[in-house]
């Protein structure tokens, strides 16, 4: 399947996409393609770390996180 083709098939389907989850990922990679960060596997700096650490701690305390049921109930929509 040539490339052309391929990027319809994806057009098509976000077009019929309804779970808006799955839409922030692709908007999250082609987010992170954009700024030229795509190596999934670079290494963060120090700082980086720290403030996902922060960010992550803060969204915990205010309650915007998942538990396990709530994964498992949502990943059978996938």
């Amino acid at each position: 399947m040539d490339l052309q083709t391929r990027k319809l098939n994806m057009i098509e389907y976000l077009i019929g996409l309804t779970d808006e989850s799955v839409f922030n990922v692709f908007e999250e990679i082609i987010k992170e393609s954009k700024s030229g960060r795509t190596n999934a596997n670079r290494q963060f700096t120090r700082q980086e770390l720290i403030e996902r650490a922060k960010k992550s701690n803060h969204d915990y305390l205010v309650g915007n996180f998942k538990d396990q049921e709530q994964l498992k109930t949502e990943s059978k929509d996938w």
